[in-house]
């Protein structure tokens, strides 16, 4: 097997054992386990449903969709406030920022630049829309 495929392979066990992923697969399953919050995202998702389905008809109605659209604010509103949507989305962020951290430093290594001299939280790995590296 190819050795940076085996490295990569050691480096997706440690993340895996690192404290921000436990933290999130906790996180997840805690809200998994919320009745009250699972009730919430099946309520949103079939709102969404509904608006989607007024908004394709030909002669969409404009307060129907207002009002659809104020209940699925409301929805998503209580959705995030529930604690364990609170504690899963600060345990993703913090999981997701190892992630694009990780990505950079490989993604600007292949580029050529010297990994030590990379910082973790600049270049997300598009050059869309950049000034440049130096």
């Amino acid at each position: 097997m190819d050795s940076i495929i085996e490295m990569t392979r050691e480096l997706a066990y440690e993340l895996q054992s690192d404290q921000r992923f436990i933290r999130t697969q906790l996180a997840r399953s805690q809200a998994d386990d919320d009745a009250e919050l699972q009730g919430l995202i099946g309520e949103f998702n079939l709102k969404r449903a509904t608006l989607s389905t007024v908004m394709s008809k030909e002669d969409k109605d404009k307060d129907r969709l207002q009002e659809l659209n104020n209940e699925l604010r409301d929805i998503y509103s209580r959705m995030m406030d529930n604690r364990n949507m609170t504690a899963y989305q600060q345990a993703k962020d913090e999981l997701d920022k190892l992630v694009k951290s990780i990505v950079t430093i490989i993604t600007v290594s292949a580029q050529g630049e010297d990994p030590d001299s990379i910082e973790e939280s600049g270049c997300g790995g598009s050059c869309e829309g950049c000034a440049g590296c130096h």
